[in-house]
């Protein structure tokens, strides 16, 4: 299965991801090749706890900065 995630940089340097379509699934790690694996694992112990009839049918567009 193909999962969507993003990822942001919070103010300690920790890089953070959220899986799209899975809500509360997310890690965080040091570095990217590091969360790409937490979010691997995060996403099987989601699907082996929550087992959810998965219906994810979001096309990721992008992503856009806005100043304000």
């Amino acid at each position: 299965m193909d999962f969507n995630i993003i990822i942001e940089k919070d103010e300690d340097g920790y890089f953070v991801s959220d899986v799209v379509g899975l809500p509360g699934c997310h890690t965080q790690a040091k570095s990217i090749d590091e969360l790409i694996e937490r979010t691997k694992e995060a996403i099987t112990l989601y699907l082996e706890c929550e087992k959810p009839e998965l219906k994810v049918q979001s096309e990721f567009i992008g992503i856009q900065k806005v100043e304000v």
